[in-house]
């Protein structure tokens, strides 16, 4: 006998999903703490040597790797990635009319 297993699509917000408060917020940290370890994989940095081009404690760095971003505003992370050598660009457009509101997207440009 197979068990029936539920499924739900994700709305494209694990944190949306889990219902936990300040989502969107969550989920551009996760995108931009990915980013940072992208560039650490590519350049083949150690979180030391990261954590001295961008100002941070090793140990705080650890922590972001492991996804706790508590501490750590976005603006922080986007700092961040600027001493990684990233530029950041921030565009403020209008929201589609099929929404209510407007919302925070991350996009990685094409190297």
């Amino acid at each position: 006998m197979t068990k029936r297993i539920e499924v739900e699509e994700s709305s494209g917000n694990i944190f949306a999903d889990l219902g936990l408060p300040n989502a969107e917020e969550l989920l551009l940290k996760a995108q931009i703490v990915s980013e940072i370890a992208d560039v650490m994989k590519s350049r083949k940095l150690t979180q030391s040597k990261v954590a001295a081009l961008t100002g941070t404690a090793q140990p705080d760095l650890s922590n972001l790797m492991r996804g706790r971003f508590k501490g750590f505003s976005v603006e922080r992370l986007m700092v961040m990635l600027t001493g990684l050598g990233r530029d950041v660009e921030i565009t403020v457009r209008p929201a589609p009319k099929s929404r209510k509101q407007g919302g925070i997207r991350f996009k990685r440009a094409a190297a």
